[in-house]
């Protein structure tokens, strides 16, 4: 059985960022019938991140460097992302 999108997603900001903290939620469910929305779902998720890669970073820079290491997702459908990527110092809920 192939990886789902949310396992691959998960490999690639671990390796990218040996992230402290790190949750995917797909939110497809709730965008179906919107832009970029398909029935197999997997389009939409929400990615909270923390990781000492951010320390330092805007918050444009980490969702750039996110956005790189997932090219190969939004290529391959993925359409949209909410992030929260903070830095350890920033993180309330660790």
């Amino acid at each position: 059985m192939l990886p789902s999108r949310r396992e691959r997603m998960s490999a690639k900001l671990e390796e990218a960022f040996q992230p402290l903290r790190l949750e995917i939620v797909d939110e497809s469910a709730s965008h179906a019938g919107h832009a970029g929305s398909r029935a197999e779902g997997e389009t939409h998720f929400s990615v909270e991140i923390v990781s000492a890669a951010f320390i330092g970073k805007s918050r444009l820079d980490r969702q750039r460097l996110i956005n790189r290491v997932l090219a190969g997702e939004f290529a391959a459908a993925l359409h949209a992302l909410r992030l929260k990527a903070l830095a350890p110092e920033e993180d309330q809920a660790g």
